[in-house]
């Protein structure tokens, strides 16, 4: 089965840092046009960009977001965000609030997601997670 897949800010960070590293082996493997970033992503990015000041890697991520596919946030990932944040309060497994709208925009679209992050994202019932930098 062919698989999208969505990167996760670490994921992001990491292959702008080593471009030439296991994340951008992955894509190459998978093909550009099964890669994509959630809007989510990008604005942490630019959140992270702005602070690391205008030699920082600002322009490291204006060039990987202009030439990947950035989804926007729409329906149904807010059914799916409003069923995820009411199942894992009350199963006491709650994930961060960025986190909780990259996966279930990703449950929404059927789509993987790529992050060092295993800990919160393992905890979404159904969700595809994948670690390209163990």
């Amino acid at each position: 089965m062919s698989h999208r897949y969505l990167l996760d800010t670490n994921i992001v960070s990491d292959l702008i840092r080593h471009p030439s590293g296991k994340v951008a082996e992955r894509i190459q493997e998978h093909g550009e046009q099964a890669i994509c970033t959630s809007i989510v992503v990008a604005a942490e990015l630019r959140h992270g960009g702005a602070k690391s000041g205008p030699n920082g890697w600002q322009s490291g991520f204006d060039l990987l977001l202009s030439a990947t596919d950035v989804l926007p946030l729409e329906g149904p990932a807010d059914r799916r965000y409003a069923e995820l944040r009411h199942d894992l309060a009350r199963r006491g497994k709650p994930i961060g609030p960025n986190h909780m709208l990259i996966a279930a925009q990703a449950l929404a679209s059927d789509l993987a997601v790529v992050t060092a992050n295993l800990r919160e994202f393992s905890r979404v019932p159904r969700l595809a997670v994948e670690d390209w930098l163990a």
